[in-house]
C-alpha cells in the first residue's frame, strides 16, 4: 500500500515562497503519476500540478508559471515549489498518486492521497 507524507507547508507573505514535500513508500512498479491537490475551506477539492514518473508535467492555469512540481526518484520524494504566492492560495495541500490516472485534474481522486499540509498566504 502507498504511503504519503508531507511537510514544508506555513505562513507566508503575498509574493513569497514555499517549498512542499512528500515522501512515498509503497510502490510495486516504476510507472505511476504522483500530484497535488488543494482545498480551502468551503470550496471543492482543486487539482494543481501533477507528474509522471518518466518527469511528464501538467499544471492548472491557476499556478502555471508560479508552482514547479518535481520528483526525486532516488529519495521517492515529491516537490511542489511555489513562487509568487497569492493569498487565493491559502488552502491544504495534499499529495496524491495513482498507477493508471495523471493529469493534474485527476488529482483529488487519485487512489492514494496523504493528510495534508496547511499553506496560508496573507496579503
Amino acid at each position: 500500500q502507498v504511503q504519503l507524507v508531507e511537510s514544508g507547508g506555513g505562513s507566508v507573505q503575498s509574493g513569497g515562497s514555499l517549498r512542499l514535500s512528500c515522501a512515498s513508500s509503497g510502490y510495486t512498479t516504476n510507472s505511476y503519476c504522483m500530484g497535488w491537490f488543494r482545498q480551502a475551506p468551503g470550496k471543492e477539492r482543486d487539482g494543481i500540478a501533477c507528474i509522471h514518473s518518466s518527469g511528464s508535467t501538467t499544471y492548472a492555469d491557476s499556478v502555471k508559471g508560479r508552482f514547479t512540481i518535481s520528483l526525486d526518484n532516488a529519495k521517492n520524494t515529491l516537490y511542489l515549489q511555489m513562487n509568487k504566492l497569492k493569498p487565493e492560495d491559502t488552502a491544504m495541500y495534499y499529495c496524491a498518486a495513482d498507477i493508471n490516472h495523471c493529469g493534474y485534474y485527476y488529482t483529488p481522486y487519485m487512489s492514494s492521497r496523504g493528510q495534508g499540509t496547511q499553506v496560508t498566504v496573507s496579503s
